[in-house]
């Protein structure tokens, strides 16, 4: 898939008691067995039907998902809503049995036009199905901005926090991209996109693994 987008800080201080106290020397290679991802539902003004779509790297390393529309603007005639777009992923993994994964690290990426006094948020936020916890993490840039961005999230080892071993939870990623006018003229457009060089929008989830307990 095109493009790229790395994910991790966000999901820190999550999950922490859905395990143990960590031991990073646990920590592995990814296994042998290849990972599956189902997306169950998309939903959002950010991810029409059809604009969404996972792969999963060869090596087990790294998921994308890759959207085709993803695009806030505000000011010059905009569309009311159009200020904030949003994209909630609701994702089915299938990990090789004995073993578990955390997001590791985040990179996003992306365009903003921002008029002087204007303002563009990125937003995401993480969390496995059943956790009352949601970790969230956003950047923000001021106009006057016209060029690519990037936001850069990721988590020390020691603060990785695992899906639960022994039972399937799906993973839910909520995205969102916000413009605000504030003080710039309303009469000029403002606008913020996660994109590539060909148009296309990517994230890239950089995973790590360890082994369950019990396992060996």
């Amino acid at each position: 898939m095109p493009g790229a987008l790395l994910l991790t800080g966000a999901v820190a201080a999550l999950f922490g008691s859905m395990l143990p106290a960590q031991d990073t020397s646990a920590i592995l290679d990814p296994p042998p067995d290849k990972i599956v991802i189902e997306v169950a539902t998309v939903n959002g003004s950010g991810c029409p039907a059809g604009t969404a779509a996972v792969a999963v790297s060869p090596d087990n390393t790294a998921f994308t998902v890759t959207y085709s529309e993803y695009l806030a603007r505000a000011g010059a005639g905009a569309d009311p809503t159009a200020f904030r777009k949003n994209c909630q992923l609701n994702l089915i993994v299938h990990v090789p049995q004995g073993f578990t994964y955390a997001i590791a690290s985040a990179d996003y990426r992306g365009y903003a036009s921002l008029q002087p006094g204007a303002k563009g948020t990125e937003k995401a936020s993480y969390y496995f199905q059943g956790s009352p916890q949601t970790a969230a993490i956003s950047h923000e840039f001021k106009g006057t901005y016209n060029d690519n961005w990037q936001a850069t999230d990721s988590t020390d080892w020691a603060q990785l926090v695992w899906a639960p071993c022994g039972v399937r939870r799906n993973f839910n990623i909520n995205t969102e991209l916000r413009v605000d006018l504030g003080s710039s003229d309303p009469a000029k457009s403002s606008f913020m996109t996660m994109d590539s060089t060909d148009g296309d929008i990517s994230t890239v989830y950089h995973l790590a693994w360890k082994e369950c307990p019990g396992r060996r």
